[in-house]
């Protein structure tokens, strides 16, 4: 995207009207805006992890921190890995959202394993919406946990809609839904102006993630 320097409030005014930028490739230095036609969502009323996450949360196998690894997150995000070869995080990506971080707009969950990082996601919270940007896992269920974490943290804080951006076979065995836009917009629109909270306290230890006082759904492993 040529022409004026995209700066960190733009982006803030695009998410809330339902836009997010992208680059097409990780060497990419141009953006582009994206408002799908079909909006991946985690509806946090109903979100629900199967039986064998949720012992695996409980144990606290992972050490789950949050905002403190946010730069080492967002260039694991965009890492190739095996079956993503290619990422959509460029250099401007990530310059935008490291003045957000600094802001306090961007966030990120960090999952350690005996003290290195292993697994995390990154978003943007703006209002009582949280926009899920990324995740990366070194190890099985690393990002899982972060995801049950993220979700008992936006619960906790009064958060209304946590966006996936795309419906993926992955985020779907998660408990992603896909709505129209004109859904999305609705709830977005809802969302923003809810009071609600980023908490940077301590981390929430996994019997207070799952099921603790956050009363989630536990499904059949598939």
């Amino acid at each position: 995207m040529h022409g004026p320097k995209i700066t960190p409030e733009i982006v803030l005014r695009a998410y809330a009207e339902g836009l997010f930028p992208m680059a097409e490739r990780r060497d990419d230095p141009d953006l582009f805006w994206v408002s799908p036609d079909k909006r991946g969502i985690f509806p946090l009323e109903t979100f629900h992890v199967a039986k064998r996450l949720a012992r695996t949360v409980r144990s606290d196998k992972f050490t789950v921190t949050v905002d403190t690894q946010f730069r080492d997150v967002m260039l694991a995000c965009a890492a190739p890995d095996v079956g993503r070869e290619d990422t959509w995080i460029n250099d401007e990506i990530l310059r935008l959202y490291a003045a957000l971080h600094t802001s306090g707009h961007a966030h990120s969950v960090e999952t350690r394993l005996n003290g290195e990082l292993v697994g995390g996601l990154y978003g943007v919270s703006l209002g009582g919406a949280f926009f899920g940007e990324s995740m990366f896992s070194h190890v099985t269920d690393a990002s899982k946990v972060a995801l049950v974490h993220l979700v008992a943290r936006l619960k906790a804080g009064g958060f209304r809609l946590l966006d996936a951006q795309f419906l993926t076979a992955h985020l779907a065995t998660l408990g992603a839904i896909e709505i129209p836009r004109a859904r999305y917009l609705a709830k977005l629109n809802q969302a923003i102006p809810a009071p609600a909270s980023w908490l940077t306290s301590s981390p929430i230890d996994g019997a207070n993630a799952w099921p603790g006082a956050l009363v989630m759904k536990i499904v059949q492993d598939i």
